[in-house]
């Protein structure tokens, strides 16, 4: 006999994604063209202007998956170009809480990102020069994309200076571990060492 349960197997989740309201307009893009390339991958976006809400839907949930990515990294303050990386199964997106480090307090908040962005740019791009990732800080958050080693050099640098390291500190560490990885790439250090 069969079971008297519903079959809800078609049933999806649905994912949404709240995007601040100042960003929409990066994430439509000029004449609609962001949201157009987003949504060549097999996507629909709904875009709520008012509310910041993105639906977003697909008969892929991987891709899916990167397209919330992508909508996630706009979002967070990284352009078009840099988000639809994501849809490259190479590219990966993280993304750091501030508030981890600095607890609630808005002065706290600024003071990291400040420490993370360095005077004039100076700590991001070199920590993007370096690692190969991409960095973007917006708001309370520290985003991430890259590959998998990239994103794991530029996130420990990153919580170096979270937890208070001199930015000399930690550019003697992204010097010291991208001339690790080169002498990895040429077999001349051996991984684990």
């Amino acid at each position: 006999m069969k079971s008297p349960c519903l079959d809800i197997s078609w049933v999806r989740k649905m994912r949404y994604v709240k995007v601040p309201r100042e960003r929409i307009a990066v994430l439509i893009g000029k004449d609609g063209k962001t949201k157009e390339e987003i949504e060549k991958h097999g996507i629909r976006l709904t875009i709520d202007s008012s509310t910041g809400e993105v639906k977003i839907e697909g008969d892929d949930s991987l891709k899916e998956l990167d397209a919330e990515n992508v909508v996630r990294a706009i979002a967070r303050g990284f352009s078009p170009e840099k988000a639809l990386l994501l849809f490259n199964d190479d590219y990966y997106f993280e993304l750091l809480d501030i508030r981890d480090w600095a607890g609630k307090r808005s002065s706290h908040i600024k003071r990291l990102a400040g420490r993370v962005i360095g005077k004039d740019g100076k700590a991001r791009r070199v920590i993007e020069e370096i690692t190969g990732a991409y960095v973007a800080i917006y708001g309370h958050t520290v985003a991430i994309i890259g590959r998998m080693d990239e994103i794991e050099f530029a996130r420990r640098a990153i919580e170096m200076l979270l937890e208070g390291a001199n930015h000399s500190t930690v550019y003697r560490y992204l010097e010291k571990e991208r001339r690790k990885k080169k002498l990895e790439e040429f077999g001349l250090w051996e991984k684990g060492v």
